[in-house]
């Protein structure tokens, strides 16, 4: 999967929960007040299921979460490096 794909994917499940068109890739989406710890848990479901990760407890750090491009870079680290 290519890095414009991950985004697409991010953003459209993130503008599910975001009352705004327009998400800028590195706004903090819960200091901004963008959304909740419930979407935090839908988030990593999605994650997990969209992509194939497995997110351990010492995943589950707000770095990783906060902003489209934190999940965006996490998923890439998570994921298996193709041969």
């Amino acid at each position: 999967m290519n890095p414009e794909e991950i985004t697409l994917k991010i953003k459209n499940f993130a503008g599910q929960y975001v009352n705004t068109d327009n998400i800028e890739a590195d706004t903090d989406l819960f200091a901004s007040g963008m959304v909740n710890s419930l979407f935090a848990m839908q988030l990593v479901l999605f994650v997990e299921k969209e992509f194939g990760i497995k997110v351990e407890n010492e995943d589950l750090d707000i770095d990783n979460f906060k902003s489209l491009d934190a999940i965006h870079l996490f998923i890439q680290r998570k994921l298996p490096v193709a041969s």
